[in-house]
């Protein structure tokens, strides 16, 4: 079976992962409602609409891996394979999403469920749709976009970043002539994953969801408009970007970066046609985590892209939700000399990365603490801290001050490795004796099997033995009791001591006893 948006939502519900609510809810509710949940969720009776509406569905690395039908730490991987390998569409006559079609003066956006977010919301706001355009000379790319309710058949669409499908706008607009676009609403996320990534002007970001799925996704001809629709979709909008520019004002809204974005001045969409299945499923998309969640594989695939162009030996990346998977990347490597610089350097090249940690191959870098710590303990600020000025930034950084146009701002680095003219040595972390061997819990319960030790070897005995033993090696006092694992800890310990008071033991540079030569 394909993989289409139901095929996703029957995989939640096997994983626990969705909960249908269905008692009436209010559209207004939505939003709170998803926020406190663990799960996402499925609202099949919305007050005063005909189509039930989910949202929650990426809110999570669980969900998200679910999605992609592997792993989490193997989504990047996966991704950057899809990317090497992409499968173009493949057109068909047939699809779901034209079982219902509505032009003309019979459509009405007002009809469907769209949600507001927030209590700054500038109005109803389609987050979760797919958007097709088809340039001349460039040809089909596919994005997501946020478009805003303004009347029955005309929205907003924020397009303020530079993009492709700006790009593609401004050249219509030049030209005086709109750009028809398909907007697909409650899609695989393999389609969503792939078109947020921000390939380069020519590329097809759906040959990247082919990839995903191991075969073509299925496209159908529009029905009023010269640009295809996403066959599986559950509901398709077929508009038109209208040539007057960025006029109209649109927003507020909730941004990706958890805070509310100001009123942009962007096109308008007139709609032209609704498709639809014969009972859609609305996709409200939910602000800000689940586009946050989808950002972070894209920008993992990039950073071991770049890390490998750079010839540096990544072992873990990870895009950091506290960074709203936009902004920071922390990534952990097997160190040469110099490669945490020259990661630092990769990793910031990267459109959006603001900050950069790199790790040496023992840190955890899921673990903040761990990551804290390698920062604490392997830095010097005016030896490993890189500062950039006036690099690309991402125009909703809200540190930055206003300007007109495209903004600039400063990114940094952090090599926490263990610098080269610093003995290893120093970093041996403490592993407690029998650590992973024994278990609180067999205590816990009473069903600890080891029963208790009993001794009456003589000290004299062995202190020898143990005197022998160091003859062979050096030993640490842990490797004394592994070599009596029988005898009581406090006699080994008073044999020890006798030694050391005979002055026959002491110990050496790394703290092992040792024979005391005469």
């Amino acid at each position: 079976m394909a993989a289409d948006f139901r095929e996703y939502l029957r995989t939640l519900r096997e994983h626990d992962e969705l909960v249908e609510i269905s008692q009436p809810v209010d559209l207004r509710d939505v939003a709170a409602l998803v926020a406190q949940s663990e799960r996402a969720l499925l609202f099949s009776h919305v007050t005063g609409y005909s189509m039930p509406v989910v949202s929650g569905l990426l809110q999570s690395r669980t969900r998200l891996a679910l999605a992609m039908g592997v792993a989490y730490e193997r989504i990047e991987e996966k991704l950057r394979r899809a990317m090497d390998h992409p499968i173009e569409p493949q057109n068909v006559r047939e699809a779901p999403v034209k079982e219902v079609v509505v032009t003309g003066e019979k459509v009405d956006l007002y009809q469907l469920p769209v949600p507001i977010f927030s209590l700054l919301d500038g109005g109803p706001m389609i987050t979760g749709a797919v958007v097709i355009a088809e340039d001349p000379e460039y040809g089909m790319n596919a994005g997501m976009y946020r478009l805003m309710l303004k009347e029955k058949n005309l929205t907003g669409i924020d397009i303020v970043t530079p993009n492709n499908l700006r790009k593609f706008t401004e050249r219509a607009v030049a030209a005086k002539r709109p750009l028809p676009i398909s907007i697909a609403i409650g899609t695989h996320p393999y389609e969503m994953v792939a078109s947020s990534f921000k390939a380069a002007l020519g590329t097809n970001e759906l040959g990247y969801a082919g990839g995903l799925r191991g075969e073509g996704l299925r496209l159908a001809p529009g029905e009023t408009i010269p640009v295809p629709s996403i066959a599986d979709a559950e509901i398709v909008l077929e508009g038109e970007i209208l040539p007057e520019g960025w006029v109209h004002p649109e927003g507020p809204f909730c941004e990706f970066n958890r805070l509310m974005g100001g009123i942009h001045y962007n096109p308008n969409v007139k709609i032209k046609a609704i498709l639809s299945r014969r009972d859609p499923i609305y996709y409200a998309l939910h602000m800000p985590w689940e586009n946050i969640w989808m950002s972070a594989p894209i920008y993992e695939a990039a950073a071991w892209r770049v890390l490998s162009e750079a010839g540096v030996t990544a072992t873990a990346v990870n895009v950091t939700p506290g960074g709203c998977c936009h902004w920071h990347i922390i990534a952990a490597i097997k160190k040469q000399p110099g490669d945490g610089k020259n990661a630092i350097l990769a990793l910031l090249s990267i459109a959006d990365i603001k900050h950069v940690v790199v790790t040496d191959d023992d840190i955890d870098i899921f673990d903040p603490v761990d990551v804290e710590w390698a920062i604490a303990t392997r830095v010097q600020a005016d030896r490993d801290v890189l500062i950039v000025s006036n690099a690309r930034s991402k125009p909703l950084d809200p540190s930055l001050p206003p300007v007109q146009g495209i903004p600039t701002t400063a990114k940094m680095g952090i090599d926490a490795t263990i610098p080269e003219n610093v003995p290893r040595e120093r970093y041996q972390r403490i592993v407690y004796f029998n650590q992973g061997k024994v278990q609180l819990k067999d205590y816990l319960e009473k069903t600890a099997g080891k029963a208790t030790i009993k001794g009456d070897e003589d000290p004299e005995a062995l202190a020898e033995k143990i005197h022998r033993a160091l003859t062979d090696s050096n030993r640490f006092f842990a490797e004394l009791l592994e070599l009596f694992p029988d005898t009581p800890f406090d006699k080994i310990a008073r044999a020890v001591g006798l030694l050391h008071e005979r002055g026959q033991v002491t110990q050496d540079k790394d703290g092992k006893y040792q024979v005391k030569r005469s």
